[in-house]
């Protein structure tokens, strides 16, 4: 049965600390966890659980730090977690069992990261992450920020899920900072960090300098197509909050020149058409969303509900704008099979009742 070291990088983490590691309690052959410079009870906490505490000085580079954790590890393999993730007993399990049968020509653990939740406590963002990796000098962390270990070697895809979830709001601004500080350094941004560059500058409201960013950026011949297309809908959400409205439509319609329309994006285009009036067109997207693959594997962001419950749900919209109420109530229906508890299904439910 192979090893494994837990490696985090932790900075002022009291409040989630010990809930991340009691729920991956037993797991872990090796507990390392590097300190960047905490000035609360971290350190004491993390003490609690290991004797591997490291003290690191934060140098504006998430990669670094991590490679520093990673350089600790004594471990077959090597685990990541963020102080504020979480492994749910179910989890727990699959991963125990996973790590009792694991291959020994696996080189890398893709399984997922569902960072947000809807109010019954179902993913609503998900993503795959390389989340166990070969404790070798060839799998090492790459990014300032946004850090990525890129996938090689032989790669098993899991369905364990690791659970992303906050008690305290992170600096907002600390991402920016770093890429501006790298850009006044003259440093090279590759392609993938100046995606993630342009999404900090859509976060702070920076619209115009996103879409130079981003548009550089699609117009590269490097860059994987996940954030290609990711990038396009950035851009529309740009040009939507500039009032540009058809330049966020053909944004949007643009992404599917990098490969088949994903549904989140088929589901933004149903909206704009929705938004205009135009119920015909927004009912062919919505269709779309619901026939487009969930490619899950490709790297890319997942919303679950694009797939199903969104569509559905403005199906019902559409149609009882257009007048057949019959068919909107189905569809509000099919809304509710997917999530009997959401307040939107329950709303319309009665309404259609009431007609």
């Amino acid at each position: 049965m192979p090893t494994i070291s837990l490696c985090m990088i932790v900075k002022n983490e009291e409040m989630h600390l010990a809930r991340c590691l009691d729920s991956v309690a037993g797991l872990a052959d090796e507990i390392i966890i590097i300190d960047t410079g905490s000035d609360d009870r971290t350190k004491e906490i993390a003490s609690g659980y290991t004797s591997k505490v490291y003290s690191y000085p934060w140098k504006d580079d998430f990669s670094e730090a991590r490679n520093y954790s990673f350089s600790k590890a004594s471990m077959d393999y090597c685990m990541w977690l963020d102080a504020d993730d979480i492994l749910e007993e179910a989890g727990k399990e699959k991963m125990i069992q996973l790590k009792q049968s694991l291959s020994s020509d696996i080189d890398m653990v893709m399984m997922k990261y569902n960072t947000a939740f809807d109010e019954e406590g179902r993913p609503v963002f998900s993503y795959f992450r390389e989340r166990w990796v070969r404790n070798s000098p060839q799998y090492r962390w790459v990014g300032a920020v946004h850090e990525v270990i890129p996938p090689a070697g032989s790669i098993l895809y899991s369905d364990i899920a690791v659970c992303h979830k906050k008690l305290k709001a992170a600096n907002p601004d600390r991402n920016l900072k770093i890429y501006q500080k790298l850009i006044a350094e003259g440093k090279y941004l590759e392609p993938r960090q100046q995606y993630y560059y342009g999404r900090e500058l859509y976060y702070h409201k920076q619209y115009e300098e996103a879409i130079s960013v981003l548009e550089a950026f699609l117009l590269t011949e490097d860059g994987r197509v996940e954030n290609k297309i990711e990038a396009c809908s950035v851009c529309a959400s740009c040009y939507e909050n500039l009032g540009r409205e058809q330049d966020a439509l053909d944004a949007l319609l643009r992404s599917m020149s990098f490969d088949l329309p994903r549904a989140e994006l088929c589901c933004e285009i149903g909206k704009h058409f929705l938004e205009h009036g135009n119920c015909r067109n927004a009912i062919y997207w919505y269709k779309a969303a619901l026939q487009a693959p969930k490619k899950e594997q490709s790297g890319g962001f997942v919303l679950p509900d694009c797939y199903d419950y969104i569509p559905f749900l403005q199906l019902c919209v559409c149609y009882d704008r257009l007048g057949d109420q019959k068919l909107a109530a189905e569809y509000n229906e099919k809304a509710g099979a997917c999530k009997p508890y959401s307040q939107a299904y329950l709303y319309n439910k009665q309404y259609f009742e009431n007609l």
